[in-house]
């Protein structure tokens, strides 16, 4: 294991990421998120064909055990990159990212629900903690006016929440995926199933749009694709216990990027919650690593059936 190349790996992940949201945010005017959600999906899949051609996984890249199973991903992720492109073009970039963040904490909750797994003191408490800062990001938007700049804001508050909670789901979803299907697998079909359901919204009010809007849509898919690489990557030089603390260096590029390209200052309560979300969220990466730990130390002494 190489950590630190790791953790490189994993920032530049974030960092590409955080440009594809600016271009995506700087077309929302006049492209709706549908539109965008295929040229993510679409001009990412050439960058994924030639990453799986240089790894020799062509082959296990388009070898599926359950169609089914990837479909559902595909559905799972694109409603999710969807809903979180339209609270793009609605709320302010660190908004956004900082409500993302509610997304392990989701996790932990359907991971109970859905997978049988423990839910004990310490990660509930990282939850409660966790729903109370998103409660905070959430509250300016809740006790508003009526008027529609302010419905507008709530909306996509809604929607950043429902992205999060979605891609919470499709987490659940890979952890039971990744029992019979190859990680390329997953990550080229997820690319095909998207651009193709994306199509779907073709009569929702899709536009054709001037040079400068085009190759912000054309990159966008393109450093999508990119950063999916290196995020990949990075899981293959460090564990993740060790690279998850960095999701939250997304909340910097966040700052910096929505100030100073779309003039976006951070409120108190968005600063505030969002410092809760991540509290909580560092507070459920010890736990795992604890656990993990505490796993590896016992599989010496296990079974061959466990």
């Amino acid at each position: 294991m190489q950590p630190v190349r790791g953790i490189l790996f994993k920032c530049t992940a974030l960092f590409l990421f955080m440009v594809m949201s600016v271009l995506v945010k700087a077309t929302s005017d006049t492209v709706p998120p549908g539109q965008q959600v295929f040229f993510r999906s679409f001009f990412a899949m050439p960058i994924i064909f030639i990453w799986l051609y240089a790894r020799g996984d062509l082959s296990t890249g388009f070898r599926v055990e359950s169609r089914l199973g990837h479909f559902w991903r595909g559905l799972i992720g694109a409603s999710a990159m969807g809903m979180g492109f339209a609270s793009l073009g609605l709320l302010p970039l660190p908004e956004v990212t900082a409500i993302g963040f509610a997304s392990p904490i989701i996790t932990v909750i359907l991971a109970a629900l859905l997978l049988g797994e423990r839910f004990r003191l310490v990660r509930m408490t990282a939850v409660l903690v966790g729903l109370v800062g998103v409660t905070i990001v959430l509250w300016p938007r809740l006790s508003v006016g009526s008027g529609a700049y302010e419905q507008l804001a709530l909306l996509g508050a809604l929607l950043a929440l429902g992205s999060a909670a979605l891609r919470a789901l499709a987490q659940i979803h890979i952890r039971r995926l990744v029992q019979t299907e190859q990680t390329s697998a997953i990550v080229f079909y997820f690319s095909l199933t998207t651009t193709c359901l994306s199509l779907l919204t073709l009569p929702f009010g899709w536009v054709m749009p001037d040079a400068a809007t085009a190759l912000m849509l054309v990159c966008a898919g393109l450093i999508g694709g990119v950063a999916q690489i290196f995020l990949t990557s990075g899981y293959k030089y460090a564990d993740a216990s060790v690279l998850a603390p960095f999701d939250y260096t997304s909340m910097l590029y966040a700052l910096v990027f929505g100030y100073f390209l779309f003039a976006e200052v951070p409120t108190v309560p968005m600063l505030i919650g969002s410092g809760l979300v991540i509290g909580a969220g560092g507070l459920i990466i010890w736990r795992e690593r604890q656990l993990g730990l505490q796993r590896g130390k016992a599989r010496p002494g296990m079974t061959p059936q466990g």
